[in-house]
């Protein structure tokens, strides 16, 4: 389940709002807390929810695209969505949490990770498909309504997941020098990165449904 549209947003027109984000993982294995590699997650048709402390990212860029998953009746839809890439980032206390029904009528599972309590959680090259969030954010050097394909930072960041431009050339971006995001709550339907560092990975499975709370919740002092 990735983004239908890379290289451009079917839309002619996708108002994409000031809206930062939060990196996330979906389907991971526990070989992650042992060091950094590529990756790439999704998960079959729903999506999940992350809270972190803050998320220290170089080089944003954001724009309108189009994610694939199901609707509240369990079939194909497309979801809009605004595409974030950051060519670095660090990220404290992050939790993420993603529910799947199970199979026979049996219930949910959840799927809950938590990490960066410590040493902080490190990404590189990262891209998010995300449709809600909540933040308190700061941007460095903003550039709002730039054309696709343009920027300051590293060609492949700018121009997209696939180094190919990004966005509809009649839609809408921004990118930034740095964006800080703090108290962070968001929904999102994958990610991309090319290295994922997770220190301290906690991951856990449990019946029902329990998605992760406020960051403070999921690590008190």
């Amino acid at each position: 389940m990735e983004s239908q549209v890379r290289g451009g947003t079917r839309w002619k027109r996708f108002a994409l709002v000031m809206v930062p984000s939060v990196a996330a993982t979906a389907a991971i294995g526990v070989g992650l807390a042992q060091g950094a590699l590529a990756a790439s997650f999704s998960v079959s048709g729903v999506d999940f929810k992350v809270t972190t402390e803050s998320l220290d990212g170089k080089n944003l860029l954001q724009y309108g695209s189009v994610a694939s998953g199901k609707d509240l009746n369990g079939k194909d839809a497309n979801h809009p969505v605004v595409v974030s890439g950051f060519s670095s980032a660090e990220i404290s206390k992050m939790c993420q949490s993603v529910v799947q029904p199970l199979p026979f009528g049996l219930g949910d599972v959840t799927m809950k990770l938590k990490a960066g309590g410590g040493d902080k959680v490190e990404a590189t090259n990262l891209y998010l498909d995300v449709h809600e969030l909540d933040t308190n954010a700061e941007f460095t050097n903003i550039d709002i309504g730039v054309a696709a394909g343009e920027g300051k930072g590293p060609t492949k960041i700018q121009n997209g997941k696939d180094g190919k431009p990004n966005g509809s050339p009649y839609g809408f971006a921004q990118r930034a020098d740095r964006a800080v995001l703090k108290d962070v709550t968001q929904r999102a339907w994958a990610t991309t990165a090319g290295t994922f560092k997770l220190s301290g990975l906690s991951l856990r499975l449990s019946g029902g449904q329990h998605e992760c709370e406020a960051w403070q919740k999921e690590f008190p002092n």
